[in-house]
């Protein structure tokens, strides 16, 4: 056990810019800054929420908060992190602990690069 390897995850973030065009052109630029806001801030909260009933042994709570990120990430072209917090859901369902560990940090990780991206977005009004 001398040799220990550090693996680096990195996985491309992508952004659906046309949703985000979409929502400027439905709501204004004040609402929909507002909108992706709000979902920026649900996002992280929601995710921060998952970390922790995952240490808590709560799958079914973290079950729902999974799934309750699908629909604010889709919201905002975050399409990528929709279908990771799907495959939470599916290794929770099929009870693969080793699987919801694993799929857990892959959205934690997405969610963060993906929250970090569409911050750092210098004009979003597309």
């Amino acid at each position: 056990m001398n040799n220990i390897v550090n693996i680096r995850v990195s996985e491309q973030i992508q952004l659906d810019q046309a949703r985000i065009g979409t929502l400027y052109s439905q709501l204004g630029e004040t609402g929909a800054q507002s909108v992706v806001c709000r979902a920026m801030e649900e996002l992280a909260a929601r995710m921060a929420q998952c970390q922790t009933l995952w240490r808590a042994d709560k799958p079914q709570q973290l079950r729902k908060k999974a799934r309750s990120l699908i629909a604010i990430a889709d919201q905002i072209g975050m399409h990528r992190l929709a279908q990771v917090a799907g495959d939470v859901t599916a290794t929770l369902d099929a009870e693969d602990t080793v699987a919801v560990a694993a799929t857990l940090s892959r959205l934690l990780r997405i969610g963060e690069r993906s929250l970090s991206a569409i911050w750092s977005m210098e004009d979003l009004s597309i």
